[in-house]
């Protein structure tokens, strides 16, 4: 039967679309659709349906005063009027966005790993080349854009395995140990899934210093083990004291299973060093309760202290013998985000694994491959890091005299923090002996303290709202990073330039003093 011509009372393309089943949509934004008894559809993730584990993390370096200064620059570029014309962030050790320069060197190689074609240009020297031939040839397809093995580029690997062993002296290093990460907090994230397991009184605790670095408790609360604070001797520049640890460990005995020890070693957010005779005892200490110790040496190149040096934890661990080094478990994280390189972007890192059981690094290595491989870029990255040239080479003497120049000014940005946040009625800073930041304390009177309760936020918390509105200087609280009751601090780091920082210090001298007099009814403030 031929299909007749349509001859109702309209053409298809005039009936009303919803007869077919189908609703209409803008193309900028869809309707809001009706049940049929006319409520709107529910969503699916709420408030309430949300991972309670992600509504207890939190990460106080990118947190609400963060946001809030992001407001305020946006506002700024609008034309919007502030008593400042700019926001100083020194809230985070982002080195690049502060106007530190990239080393050369490890940009020539990671370009030339990028764009091979550049391998045959004359602007670039040949020692670069070598590293980006070698790393390109253990890429599949000898491509930076390919997947790697999940523990990363073997070559790389190998050269962080040669790169401890000189750092360390002579201490083996079994490159089958180093697992190349995501930055190192991938390392660091990685570790602690393995690590938490138990219920009740046998769930995982999780020994961190107080301060921390909010990635440990962000991580710790997201995996739902036992947080284990045990704090840092501020009345002796931030040390670690062996019966603080004893303290916590025998505490917390009562209602978990402590299983892990971290260190932060030199500190984020308090800037010391640890001293040899500190690491040695946290050592024995984990072997006598049988913990897992994991080691956060990012800052390692960050030592300005003249009469202090970085002492790593494995190599201290072999120095106290077999009995200690063959059987302790230990993981040291190291990144190229900090030390003087500051490629925060690149997300390259590595840790070092030792005395794991084999089978337990079987599951290791499978929990790494479901994230694939960390970046290849940020591998090559790390590679140049431990990989730099040597004297014989003719990017030495660049390079050298970039990296003294970088970690020269820290040093004395460190110092010129230290000095004048202690000329300052009601500011205490200690030595900031390494890493990034200043993590100074600060007398908040208690008139402001009661007002600060009343608004629903902690104290330094209202302090650093008031100082970035008042100056456009953006800080981290002290309590985003853990302190003891009654104490208040803030995290602000040595990373604008020189001249920055000094109008930085100037605005803060001149905003705690007015803050003190606004709540100490006018009187003078003392030290």
């Amino acid at each position: 039967m031929a299909i007749q011509p349509n001859r109702g009372k309209f053409k298809l393309s005039e009936r009303p679309v919803e007869q077919y089943g189908l609703k209409r949509f803008s193309t900028a934004e869809a309707t809001v659709i009706l049940r049929e008894d006319g409520k709107m559809r529910e969503k699916t993730l709420t408030m309430d349906t949300l991972n309670p584990q992600v509504k207890a993390v939190e990460y106080a370096v990118r947190g609400p005063i963060v946001t809030k200064a992001g407001d305020i620059e946006r506002g700024l570029q609008q034309g919007q009027k502030h008593p400042f014309t700019e926001v100083i962030k020194a809230n985070i050790g982002d080195s690049h966005a502060m106007g530190q320069k990239p080393i050369t060197f490890l940009r020539q190689v990671v370009a030339l790993c990028s764009f091979p074609e550049l391998l045959n240009s004359p602007s670039f020297p040949e020692d670069a080349k070598q590293r980006a031939r070698r790393i390109l040839q253990g890429c599949g397809g000898q491509s930076l854009g390919s997947y790697s093995a999940s523990q990363g580029v073997d070559c790389i690997r190998q050269d962080v395995a040669v790169y401890i062993e000189q750092r360390d002296k002579g201490v083996p290093a079994d490159w089958d140990n180093i697992y190349l990460t995501t930055g190192a907090s991938d390392g660091i994230v990685s570790i602690l899934k393995m690590l938490v397991s138990g219920q009740g009184r046998s769930r995982s605790g999780v020994m961190i210093p107080i301060p921390q670095y909010p990635l440990y408790s962000a991580a710790i609360s997201e995996l739902e083990a036992v947080q284990i604070n045990y704090y840092l001797d501020e009345d002796n520049c931030w040390a670690l004291d062996i019966n603080e640890l004893h303290r916590a460990y025998q505490a917390a005995k009562e209602h978990c299973h402590p299983r892990v020890i971290c260190i932060i070693n030199p500190g984020n957010p308090t800037g010391q060093v640890q001293s040899r005779k500190c690491i040695e005892d946290v050592l024995h200490f984990a072997y006598e309760e049988n913990l897992f110790v994991m080691s956060d040496e990012v800052y390692q190149d960050n030592v300005y202290s003249p009469d202090l040096q970085f002492h790593s934890f494995k190599k201290v661990l072999y120095e106290m013998g077999p009995e200690y080094f063959n059987t302790v478990e230990l993981a040291s994280f190291h990144s190229t985000s900090k030390g003087y390189s500051g490629e925060c972007g690149f997300r390259g890192g590595y840790m070092e694994v030792l005395n794991l059981d084999l089978e337990v690094k079987a599951q290791l290595v499978k929990l790494l491959s479901v994230r694939l491989c960390p970046p290849v870029s940020g591998q090559a990255a790390m590679d140049v890091i431990v990989n730099p040239p040597l004297p014989h080479e003719p990017s030495y003497l660049q390079f050298h005299k970039e990296k003294s120049a970088v970690l020269g000014a820290l040093a004395e940005k460190a110092q010129v923090t230290e000095q004048t946040l202690n000329t300052v009625p009601g500011i205490k800073c200690n030595p900031v002996q390494g890493a990034m930041y200043a993590f100074p304390r600060i007398f908040i009177p208690p008139r402001a303290v009661e007002e600060a309760k009343s608004l629903g936020m902690s104290p330094d918390m209202m302090y650093c709202l008031r100082l970035l509105e008042e100056t456009g200087i953006c800080l981290v609280p002290g309590s985003g990073f853990g302190q003891r009751e009654g104490t208040y601090h803030f995290r602000m780091t040595i990373l604008p330039t020189t001249e920055k920082l000094k109008v930085l210090l100037e605005k803060l001298r001149d905003f705690h003093i007015k803050f003190l007099k606004e709540y100490a009814s006018l009187e003078e403030p003392k030290r």
